[in-house]
């Protein structure tokens, strides 16, 4: 059996959750490849050329790793933010509305929410290799209210997703139409 991960809001009575999603893990892979990219491959570069000219037991060497510790720390950082928004970039779909949540550090959050019944078109973004061998996309959602469009980003199988969400919303105008 599998556990409903901690939802960042309550339900509403008769509402129950229909789908709970994140980016796709490729996001979280090139948000990883860029640290490595930016963070480790120039620390090593200082490094090597440190060792290769002034060596790195002197105080030249010694103030050089400080440095790149420095460095390497706060790319170690940018990577924990990295991970930490992708755990906590969430959509939900419930029988009742779409929520995205955001929480890009641990003093931001940021939560939009949309009745389905509000939701006018849905199409599905899918562009480039990566999006097209993994399988998955951009959702966008039109809708009536304030917030005029959701955009479910990198979301995996986009497809299924629209498929749910179509479901959903016809479902909750005609349970809207039944009660009026």
């Amino acid at each position: 059996m599998t556990s409903q991960p901690k939802l960042p809001f309550e339900l509403q009575p008769r509402e129950s959750v229909v789908l709970f999603a994140r980016r796709h893990w490729v996001y979280l892979a090139q948000q990883v490849g860029k640290v490595a990219l930016l963070g480790i491959i120039p620390a090593a570069v200082v490094l090597v050329g440190a060792a290769m000219t002034v060596g790195l037991d002197g105080g030249v060497g010694r103030v050089l790793l400080a440095i790149v510790a420095a460095w390497l720390v706060y790319w170690a950082i940018r990577t924990y933010f990295a991970w930490y928004r992708y755990q906590h970039d969430v959509w939900i779909v419930t029988n009742q509305r779409i929520v995205d949540s955001l929480k890009r550090h641990w003093f931001h959050h940021r939560m939009a929410s949309a009745d389905l019944v509000d939701v006018e078109d849905i199409a599905v973004d899918r562009e480039g290799v990566l999006q097209t061998a993994f399988n998955f996309g951009n959702l966008r959602c039109q809708t009536a209210g304030e917030q005029p469009n959701f955009i479910l980003a990198g979301i995996p199988e986009p497809t299924k997703v629209l498929a749910i969400v179509d479901a959903q919303r016809d479902a909750a105008r005609r349970e809207l139409s039944g009660r009026v």
